[in-house]
């Protein structure tokens, strides 16, 4: 079964960009989240890490059909957090450098090539390229998990995308204000990760990013999860009323075996002594309840209540 991450990614998938300058932000985003300049004999390249296969099929396919570059396979290893093989994939040469170049990864400057870590404006100059660089982000290096289905809890909502540099990561959140949506920045490791754990924020990006169905899947267990929240905050109330009523019944029946171990009930007035008859006759009852027994309003039985705590007090302190 696919996990919340993967269904995101396979949505992405689902939908390749049309035009070159898209599938440029995307493949450059990929490579910054997932992947490293290289040097091979002498010749500069890229390496791209992946554990998604489909992921790497669909970049695969974008690098061959519109930039003529062909990945080769050099490594797989099985990497036991995720319990799934690690792909790594290399593409070196000229026409690799061409392509670094023209991302924004790299720039020849001085008869040298140097690493330029910031995002290109000229990359994400078209509104549909800095959504594809949104994709190719998450594509490389994004998760996104959510609190299980049915269950109470405050917190569980988180997306997060890993970049290889700080500098990248503060340029995208630029980017994604330009979305209006405010992501945090955090160092973890020789890692930046960019994340943000509002489920309304989480929503946002689903949308910009046409995951539709996943932004669908994010509503049902929002909404699922506040019907079970309330739920509890309900209960609670009543477990709290419940627990104000047994105490408040226990402190009145003290006060009244008090009055009569000391001057006896009948040394109460009429309405006092009805009172105090109808809360020993019935421990557990509300106020409401003796109220509606004694024919008087819940105001006024509270009035009497109150001067038989009073009368109590006076007696057990002499």
């Amino acid at each position: 079964m696919l996990n919340f991450t993967e269904e995101i990614k396979n949505e992405i998938i689902s939908a390749p960009p049309e035009d070159e300058c898209c599938k440029l932000a995307l493949i450059s985003a990929f490579i910054r989240t997932s992947g490293s300049v290289i040097s091979r004999n002498g010749q500069f390249g890229f390496e791209m890490v992946t554990e998604n296969e489909s992921a790497a099929e669909f970049i695969s396919d974008i690098l061959e059909s519109s930039f003529r570059l062909n990945l080769n396979v050099t490594g797989a290893k099985f990497d036991v957090m995720s319990g799934r093989d690690k792909l790594t994939f290399e593409c070196v040469g000229e026409n690799a450098v061409c392509l670094l170049n023209r991302a924004g990864i790299i720039s020849e400057r001085n008869g040298g090539k140097f690493l330029d870590f910031g995002i290109a404006e000229e990359l994400i100059a078209n509104q549909c390229c800095k959504t594809a660089y949104l994709k190719g982000a998450f594509l490389g290096g994004g998760s996104c998990t959510l609190p299980d289905e049915g269950t109470y809890s405050r917190t569980g909502y988180h997306f997060e995308i890993v970049f290889s540099n700080k500098i990248t990561a503060g340029d995208f959140c630029d980017l994604l204000c330009g979305f209006e949506i405010l992501a945090k920045l955090v160092a973890r490791k020789d890692s930046a990760v960019v994340y943000v754990k509002s489920k309304e924020v989480i929503s946002d990006l689903l949308h910009v990013i046409s995951a539709d169905k996943c932004l669908e899947k994010l509503n049902k267990i929002v909404e699922l999860k506040e019907k079970v929240n309330n739920t509890n905050r309900v209960n609670n109330c009543s477990v709290s009323n419940i627990d104000k009523t047994v105490t408040a019944s226990v402190n009145q029946v003290r006060a009244i075996e008090i009055i009569s171990v000391t001057t006896g009930l009948q040394s109460l007035d009429k309405m006092l002594f009805d009172v105090a008859e109808a809360r020993l006759a019935d421990k557990n009852a509300s106020m409401n309840e003796l109220a509606l027994r004694l024919g008087i309003s819940k105001s006024c039985i509270n009035h009497r209540m109150r001067k038989i705590l009073e009368l109590a007090n006076t007696l057990g302190r002499d």
